[in-house]
């Protein structure tokens, strides 16, 4: 089985049918995007709050350490919603949206700032401790974070941009 076949399988599904609204009624797909908005919102808010602390720009009275154990929950949990929403809105047009420009550069970023995030975490991140409180953070904190809002702005973008493109 090829790709193709295993995206229009996935379109064939009674759940891609409700989320088309054929089957259920026509709120299912906008109702399922609006959580999928807000979930995303969520991500990049709490996200760019630990990285403007890393470029050095707000809350500058909080260790890094500190912050990111108060934020990262909130991140994660976003994070699965938006994945699940994300993946109820992409079996309404599977190959349609597999095959988007847009769609890809979106998950390009995605995993970018996915690789980025490692790179800071089992590196710069092993001596927080040493930096924590310190202003400016190391030039590799810094960089991280730049990079990481850069990128989430990227996924805010042609994710927006999808809609107009299918």
């Amino acid at each position: 089985m090829n790709m193709s076949d295993l995206l229009l399988a996935a379109e064939h599904t009674p759940l891609a049918a409700a989320m088309r609204g054929e089957v259920g009624g026509e709120w299912l797909f906008p109702i399922v995007e609006t959580l999928h908005v807000i979930s995303l919102a969520m991500v990049f808010g709490s996200i760019v709050m630990v990285d403007l602390r890393l470029v050095g720009n707000t809350s500058r009275d909080s260790a890094v350490s500190k912050l990111s154990r108060e934020v990262l929950p909130y991140t994660w949990g976003a994070f699965v919603c938006a994945v699940v929403t994300g993946s109820l809105l992409f079996v309404s047009k599977a190959h349609v949206y597999f095959y988007n420009l847009q769609f890809q550069l979106k998950f390009l970023c995605m995993l970018l700032a996915g690789v980025n995030m490692a790179v800071f975490h089992f590196g710069t991140y092993r001596q927080v401790l040493e930096w924590d409180e310190k202003l400016p953070p190391p030039r590799a904190a810094r960089l991280a974070g730049a990079l990481s809002i850069a990128l989430w702005i990227g996924v805010i973008c042609f994710g927006r941009w999808i809609g107009f493109t299918t």
